[in-house]
């Protein structure tokens, strides 16, 4: 986490409007450290009690209402994602990521033995993360919204929810985006740049295909740092969303792969924790924290090399943006808190660890 700190921010300072933009970057990423550092410290499991994800949930969902009222939320680009706090922006579907995967873990851990069944496996968590989903898809922030069911969806798979209840849902919600889509002339543009990238390469095509260029141009060692090209008005989201296509020019292959290896042992130690924690509290919020920073960083970096149509969601650490810098250090913060706790005594009410096939839930030993 820390490398990919660095990387982002030598790359700012990198980028044509570089002063201005590293200084609010430090100071969003020292504010997002002591975040991290302040929850590290506090007990994870504290977060369970007294009904703290709910109300946490419900605040939430009060700021996402709140950014589509008018003259209340700040539009920017077309979509309305953004309160003005006077003293910073702060984009709530990014305190959404992390609150969502709270609740569905508080959740979870309570009903953990009856999440086979369609009321509480399904119905009842549907009936608190699909509002969320909602409201941020109204924004409209398409990649953030599916973001959030992938993870959501992998999240309630590893509580224990049955697949053939949740296929005919994701297959309703899937057909709902692919219908918004359609009639999206602007999201529907970006997929057919995606389909045929060389007939859309001057429209709604060119960042990516400015991206691949970058990337090419690169090499192996790169053009050298601050020496690009691409960042002068080709990708012109070269600080957001495409700053990895910069690293690719700038800092060459060997800086892109090693992007690639770093959120691979990041994953890699999400596992590990999750793998190794104390409740089925700490190893579910292990699991939807760690799938959540691993499969933005997958379609971030999928969208720069043209895997993926453009989704518009930042590079974690790396990418330019103070609430998404804040939210994701906070949640790398709860990480570190469940693995803190995990060499503790095992308390009774420890339940199956996917993980660990051959740990006995303590309800059955009882």
């Amino acid at each position: 986490m820390a490398a990919l700190l660095a990387l982002g921010t030598v790359m700012l300072y990198s980028s044509p409007a570089g002063s201005k933009l590293l200084t609010q970057q430090l100071m969003w990423g020292a504010l997002g450290l002591v975040a991290c550092v302040t929850v590290a410290l506090f007990d994870y499991r504290r977060l369970k009690r007294q009904g703290i994800p709910w109300a946490l949930l419900v605040f939430t969902i009060w700021l996402l209402i709140a950014v589509l009222i008018p003259h209340v939320g700040v539009k920017r680009g077309g979509a309305n994602r953004w309160l003005d706090l006077h003293f910073m922006m702060f984009q709530p579907s990014e305190l959404a990521k992390l609150v969502l995967i709270i609740a569905i873990a508080g959740y979870a851990e309570h009903f953990q033995r009856q999440m086979a069944t369609f009321k509480r496996g399904l119905l009842i968590p549907a009936a608190f993360i699909l509002p969320v989903l909602g409201l941020i898809f109204l924004e409209p922030d398409y990649g953030t919204a599916v973001l959030l069911a992938t993870v959501s969806a992998t999240m309630l798979i590893i509580a224990g929810v049955r697949l053939t209840f949740l296929a005919p849902i994701a297959a309703i919600l899937l057909l709902g985006i692919g219908v918004s889509v359609f009639h999206n002339d602007n999201r529907m543009g970006r997929v057919m740049a995606f389909l045929h990238p060389d007939a859309h390469r001057e429209g709604k095509g060119f960042q990516q295909y400015q991206a691949t260029i970058a990337l090419g141009s690169g090499g192996a060692t790169g053009v050298g740092l601050g020496d690009g090209r691409q960042k002068f008005g080709y990708v012109p989201e070269n600080h957001t969303d495409f700053i990895l296509s910069i690293v690719g020019e700038e800092l060459g292959l060997v800086a892109t792969l090693g992007v690639v290896l770093a959120f691979l042992a990041i994953a890699l130690s999400g596992v590990y924790i999750a793998a190794h924690a104390s409740d089925r509290f700490g190893m579910m919020l292990a699991c939807g924290i760690t799938f959540l920073i691993a499969l933005q960083a997958f379609i971030n970096i999928g969208v720069v090399t043209t895997v993926l149509p453009n989704k518009g969601l930042p590079l974690p650490f790396v990418s330019y943006g103070g609430s998404s810098l804040l939210m994701m250090l906070t949640s790398v913060g709860v990480l570190l808190s469940v693995a803190r706790h995990a060499h503790e005594p095992v308390r009774r009410e420890r339940a199956f660890n996917p993980f660990n096939p051959q740990e006995i839930p303590s309800t059955q030993m009882s």
